[in-house]
């Protein structure tokens, strides 16, 4: 079965051009598009997507509320699509409420067709776009724009083991499971578990909202540890 995808812009020049290298796919299928979020969310009521293309600033409704909807309340529509949120570099800002409303990840607007392609595919096995080193250099590059948080301390992270709190802040460094299973001299399989207790403890989705967490608390700081 194809990846149904859903494009969500207010430009249709963009959509087109998103379209035609989708298209392209064998396993990859548009099945809707949108102008904005209030027509998005519509559209996802009747339609069964598994990936949207989010915009972020768009009439009516913007992308990061749209997320939020999708990714917390559910569309009220067939399937549980994952969402991935368009975004430039001025736009920083934007793509981070777009993590924490639950988007799988984000790239940027002239993003080479091979990483949105490949985005698209790791999203829709359940994975996050969260390795690269683009989501890194963004990170670091806009939190330093947001209001720090209160404190260095999160009440959540103490529920987790000093190993667990280590695999955290590994995770946050953009490091994949091989990668820290080398650097903690322990099994991928062994980092998996690890991963999956983070998660449930810290009630996040997956592991983009387990770095915007880290980032957010002061766990891992723009720039490094």
């Amino acid at each position: 079965m194809p990846i149904k995808v859903m494009l969500v812009d207010d430009q249709a020049l963009l959509r087109t051009g998103f379209k035609m290298v989708l298209a392209a796919q064998d396993d990859m299928e548009v099945v809707a598009e949108a102008g904005d979020g209030v027509e998005a969310l519509e559209v996802l009521r009747s339609t069964a997507v598994d990936v949207v293309l989010m915009d972020v600033r768009m009439p009516r409704l913007d992308g990061v509320e749209t997320t939020r909807r999708v990714c917390q309340e559910g569309a009220g529509g067939p399937g549980d699509p994952k969402v991935l949120i368009l975004t430039t570099f001025d736009l920083d800002e934007y793509a981070f409420s777009g993590l924490k409303a639950g988007a799988a990840g984000f790239l940027l607007k002239d993003v080479p067709p091979d990483e949105l392609l490949a985005a698209i595919r790791a999203v829709h096995s359940g994975d996050a776009v969260v390795a690269p080193s683009t989501t890194r250099r963004l990170l670091d590059r806009f939190m330093t724009l947001l209001p720090a948080a209160e404190g260095s301390a999160h009440p959540e992270l103490d529920q987790l083991t000093d190993r667990e709190r280590e695999v955290l802040m590994l995770i946050a460094q953009g490091l994949s499971n091989g990668e820290i299973a080398k650097r903690l001299f322990v099994s991928e399989a062994t980092v998996k578990t690890h991963v999956g207790r983070i998660l449930a403890k810290l009630g996040l989705r997956d592991r983009v909202q387990a770095v915007v967490l880290a980032y957010e608390t002061g766990l891992v700081r723009a720039g490094g540890r």
